[in-house]
């Protein structure tokens, strides 16, 4: 309105006829600076004037966004324009739903602190929350906008949200499958029928996510192309919804077709690069099966790895597949463009504001000069996964030109170490009281370095250590350590003195071994039950430790905190008797399996599968405590650590018998791991464990052999002093004698 008065007195004040501007001003500008205003008008002191002139400058001003009003006056050739700008919005908040999650309030509100009060753009948030709640399968979502006036000037806005209610699918249907068994949809499609008991873990709860309802179908297709139903046609769902109360019916229409077998599968390069049967060699497909869309899928990741193994970054597989209706075979074809070799110009790290460039780079396995690889890429990635110094890294390919190409290593740093002061309650070594320091990135050099001084009711360690794992960027590793120890297990303690010094060295991206040397004195102390006039004291002798420890291991995984593919093997035997009374030779062998489920489940579940075999023989002299023990994290979680053990009749024990440590151990755990609260780095993993111990040496033995299983459920949590594992643990089938332990936790240790 003021627009229009102010112009319509402009009018009457030029009397229908153009005037000269001596002078143009303004007032009330913030945003934009005068000498911005004067450039963006038509006109310039001197200028004649008339009304469209200056309608047309308070519309250029307007289009900028930044005011909510605008009038103009003229007085003997001095045009003023006067501005009223938008307030200014401070805060922004979401209550009802995702409150705190800044992702939403970045992809979804898209309001930040500092932009302008714009009633049209808080509109359009609103429409884009509602959008974002109906996506998860909830209608009738109501949201209201409050907004007030802070005294200094800005505007506090808050969005009000009523997420209304869930649509729980009831019935679902499918028509038209016979080739397929139409209960295995389940597998791969989003929304699924209610399950009775649909909230228990494993089981359907039946909420609609419209997000994935329009690929539900196209899932469906893809599990029959599986089985060679080329032609099979999918329909979106028919919904019926019940708004009364909430539910839902669906229905697919499905047309089968035919299931195709492949009659040849053929390979055609534009440029001849490689021979074919050597590209033939990685099919998976062959003449005769069935068409599988999986394994044709991966055939062309092949093809392109192989291809970009050769320097041809740019490598292109186009598929092709030649139905014959008729005879219902398809012609597999691989169309390869693979386009010119690239070398590396430049390789730029960022994001590393503690570690060195220098231990970045010498992961990489690609740098300046080189040729692509596409495999040196990937295994680039996994390489500094492995490193655990980063929460997550990428390697962008910036193409510069047919020939040439930069490498972007961007990575997100983690917390490698703490400074502990204090103390803590740990489930089997009772209140802990510590101070230390740990690192395994120390000033971001990639030495570990450790010193620590702990006490708690079971155990005391006073220890130094420090490790290179690239002595001078090289292949080779080193570490020295120094330590006092006394332990409690549950019949005895060993206090231990002892030094180790090694070398390590990585003979390959993926295979590494070990050479140490360590000393040990070691003395026991009996707990109180123990009458050494009637137990045998033959396992409890103090005695020195001289041993050598040669190793190898396997790790082609990820990350080292918590990876989603690859797995680790490792070997290692310990002769000792150098000079000392201990004398054997024992041997530890650990395996892990590590497998993403993401692609299966749709969202970022991990399996895992871990096995450990221990063994030693006896060449002179098994001390107790060299013996094996089993319970706690690490073997079977339901039981205290170090509870399981084959044993020896004693009077003096209260339950008649003592624990005398086992020969041989085997132990593997199944792990299902989910994401709990993502933005805190937490998780939730669920867990089967079984294991045996035994030992065919002890005399008067009245166990051989123990086999023990636990189940439960944990907290995985990157916390910022370090990875912790919170376990809640119950045993299956314990024994009378058995020490069962429900909860129990750690610190530091991988996932």
């Amino acid at each position: 309105m003021k627009i229009f008065l102010s112009t319509l007195l402009l009018f009457f004040s030029l009397t229908l006829s153009a005037e000269v501007v001596k002078e143009i001003q303004f007032d009330g500008l913030v945003h934009i600076s005068e000498p911005v205003a004067l450039r963006m008008l038509s006109f310039e002191k001197g200028d004649d004037i008339d009304v469209e002139d200056v309608d047309k400058a308070i519309k250029t001003y307007f289009d900028q966004g930044y005011f909510n009003d605008i009038w103009t006056e003229f007085n003997d050739g001095v045009l003023t324009f006067y501005f009223k700008e938008k307030a200014i919005i401070s805060q922004v908040e979401l209550k009802g739903w995702k409150e705190d999650d800044d992702d939403v309030m970045d992809s979804v509100v898209q309001i930040k602190k500092g932009t302008l009060y714009d009633e049209v753009k808080l509109e359009a948030a609103k429409k884009r929350i509602i959008e974002a709640i109906s996506q998860e399968g909830t209608i009738d979502s109501v949201v209201e906008i409050e907004t007030e006036h802070l005294e200094n000037g800005s505007i506090k806005v808050t969005f009000v949200v009523n997420p209304g209610e869930e649509i729980t699918i009831t019935k679902l249907q499918y028509s038209g499958v016979k080739g397929v068994d139409a209960s295995e949809f389940d597998s791969v499609i989003a929304n699924k029928e209610h399950q009775w008991m649909g909230w228990f873990w494993g089981r359907n709860d039946g909420k609609m996510s419209l997000r994935d309802l329009e690929y539900d179908n196209l899932r469906i297709r893809d599990y029959y192309m599986q089985y060679g139903y080329l032609d099979a046609k999918v329909n979106p769902p028919f919904v019926r919804v019940n708004f009364d109360s909430y539910t839902a019916d669906m229905s697919y229409q499905i047309t089968e077709g035919d299931s195709y077998k492949i009659s040849k599968v053929s390979i055609y390069q534009a440029k001849h690069v490689i021979a074919d049967e050597n590209l033939t060699q990685l099919l998976t497909l062959k003449v005769g099966d069935t068409f599988n869309i999986k394994k044709f899928r991966k055939d062309s990741e092949k093809i392109k790895t192989a291809i970009g193994d050769l320097s041809y970054a740019f490598v292109q597989v186009i598929p092709d597949l030649k139905k014959n209706k008729k005879d219902k075979t398809v012609e597999v074809i691989f169309k390869v463009m693979p386009g010119d070799k690239v070398r590396i110009r430049n390789v730029l790290v960022s994001g590393n504001t503690r570690t060195l460039d220098r231990i970045i780079r010498r992961e990489l396995y690609l740098g300046p000069g080189d040729m692509f690889s596409l495999t040196d890429l990937k295994d680039s990635r996994t390489a500094l996964g492995r490193l655990g110094f980063f929460e997550s890294n990428t390697i962008e390919e910036k193409r510069i030109d047919q020939h040439t190409m930069d490498l972007i290593v961007k990575v997100k740093e983690t917390p490698t170490g703490n400074i502990q002061l204090g103390g803590g309650y740990g489930s089997y070594g009772g209140l802990l009281l510590s101070i230390g320091v740990n690192d395994r990135n120390i000033w971001g050099s990639g030495i570990n370095v450790g010193v620590k001084a702990e006490k708690s009711q079971t155990t005391q360690n006073y220890s130094f250590n420090i490790s290179n794992p690239r002595l001078n960027d090289s292949d080779f590793s080193g570490n020295f350590s120094i330590y006092h120890s006394v332990y409690d297990y549950n019949d005895y303690s060993v206090s231990s003195d002892g030094v180790s010094i090694g070398t390590g060295h990585r003979f390959s991206r993926h295979i590494s071994g070990y050479l140490g040397y360590g000393y040990s004195g070691n003395s026991y102390d009996f707990a109180s039950t123990i009458d050494t006039n009637i137990t045998d004291t033959y396992y409890f002798e103090d005695y020195t430790k001289s041993s050598v420890t040669m190793s190898v291991s396997w790790d082609n995984t990820d990350d080292y905190y918590l990876p989603r593919e690859g797995f680790t093997l490792s070997q290692s035997f310990e002769k000792s008797g150098l000079g000392a009374q201990a004398n054997f030779l024992k041997s530890r062998t650990n395996f892990a399996k590590y497998y993403g489920l993401n692609d299966i489940v749709g969202f970022d579940t991990i399996f895992r599968y871990k096995a450990r075999y221990n063994a030693v023989i006896n060449n002179g002299y098994i001390p107790l405590a060299e013996k094996f023990y089993m319970g706690g994290i690490g073997s079977v979680r339901g039981y205290e650590s170090y509870s399981l053990s084959p044993t020896i009749a004693d009077a003096n024990a209260a339950d008649g018998v003592r624990r005398v440590g086992g020969t041989q151990t085997f132990s593997n755990n199944f792990e299902l791991s989910f994401p709990l609260l993502p933005k805190a780095k937490m998780r939730l993993v669920t867990y089967l464990d079984w294991g045996f111990i035994s030992d065919n040496m002890t005399p008067n033995l009245l166990t051989n052999t123990i086999s023990r299983a636990g189940y439960g459920a944990g907290i995985e949590w990157f916390s910022p002093v370090g990875p912790i594992q919170l376990m809640f643990s119950n045993p299956i089938n314990p024994q009378s004698g058995d020490k069962v332990a429900h909860f129990e936790f750690t610190m530091g240790q991988r996932f």
